[in-house]
C-alpha cells in the first residue's frame, strides 16, 4: 500500500495519545497535518489546564515531528452543542456526562465538517 499519497488530519490534543498517533502515521508515510480543536474561552483567570498551553503543546509536538498543524476555534459549536446541553440537563436534577455530546457533536461531527 501506497501511504506517500495519502493524507490525514489527526485532530491533537497536545497529549500522549494524539502526539504517538501522528508520529506512527508519520512514520508509515502518510501526510500528516495536526489539528489542535480550541473548545473553550479560556480568558478566565484560573489558568487551570488552558486552551493556550494545550495549543502550545501540539506546536512542540508538531515541529518536533515535522508536520503542519493548525488550529480551529470550536468555541460556538462546543457551546451550542455541548455547554447549553449539559446546563439543561443538570437543570433537570441528571448529572450529564459532557464528554459524550463533546465526542458526537464537536469531536465527530464539527471536526469532520471541517476536516
Amino acid at each position: 500500500m501506497d501511504n506517500k499519497k495519502k493524507r490525514v488530519v489527526v485532530g491533537m490534543s497536545g497529549g500522549v495519545d494524539s502526539s504517538v498517533s501522528a508520529l506512527l502515521l508519520k512514520q508509515q508515510g502518510y501526510e500528516v497535518i495536526g489539528v489542535f480543536m480550541k473548545n473553550w474561552d479560556d480568558s478566565d483567570d484560573s489558568g487551570v489546564c488552558t486552551a493556550t498551553e494545550d495549543y502550545e503543546d501540539v506546536a512542540k509536538v508538531a515541529n518536533k515531528i515535522g508536520i503542519p498543524y493548525y488550529s480551529v476555534n470550536f468555541e460556538k459549536e462546543y457551546w451550542d452543542r455541548v455547554f447549553e446541553y449539559f446546563l439543561a440537563e443538570y437543570r433537570k436534577g441528571r448529572t450529564p456526562n459532557p464528554d459524550v455530546m463533546c465526542n458526537k457533536e464537536v469531536k465527530f461531527k464539527a471536526f469532520l465538517d471541517y476536516a
